[in-house]
């Protein structure tokens, strides 16, 4: 048996852990019952964001967007995607910076979309602007040789 993996609840931030060769098998939270992963970025939030990025053996990638971004409403559907693909050995999520502003001035985003892959609360890569689908894989494996 393998050591296991910590990892947070996107729902409740509550620590989890699970076998490394069981995460693939939809693990719910211990707490809440809720799926660790299901297919779907979490919410980022000001409560949740140092529980989900700082703390965890799984690489988050976050999302920083807003509503009225053009570019950021065209990307959605693609980082959306890319959740299926790349769960559970990373966890995706979004961060409006418009509802989350200390955040976005914490982590200094002056463009948006901007992705940042966060491992163990320290940032690891970053990326701005839009991309397709295999811009966006081509950052993701890059960016998963830094963690």
């Amino acid at each position: 048996m393998s050591t296991p993996l910590t990892i947070p609840c996107p729902h409740c931030g509550a620590l989890n852990r699970v076998p490394a060769e069981r995460v693939s098998e939809k693990p719910a939270c211990g707490r809440c019952k809720q799926a660790l992963f299901d297919g779907h970025p979490a919410e980022m939030t000001a409560a949740n964001f140092d529980a989900i990025t700082g703390r965890g053996d799984i690489p988050v990638l976050v999302d920083f967007w807003a509503p009225w971004c053009g570019p950021c409403v065209g990307f959605a559907p693609v980082f959306v995607q890319a959740t299926s693909r790349f769960e559970p050995r990373l966890r995706l999520a979004k961060l409006d910076t418009e509802a989350q502003p200390q955040l976005a001035q914490r982590f200094d985003i002056r463009s948006i979309p901007t992705l940042i892959m966060f491992h163990q609360g320290r940032e690891v890569a970053r990326q701005s602007g839009a991309l397709n689908a295999a811009q966006l894989e081509q950052f993701v494996q890059a960016a998963l040789t830094q963690v």
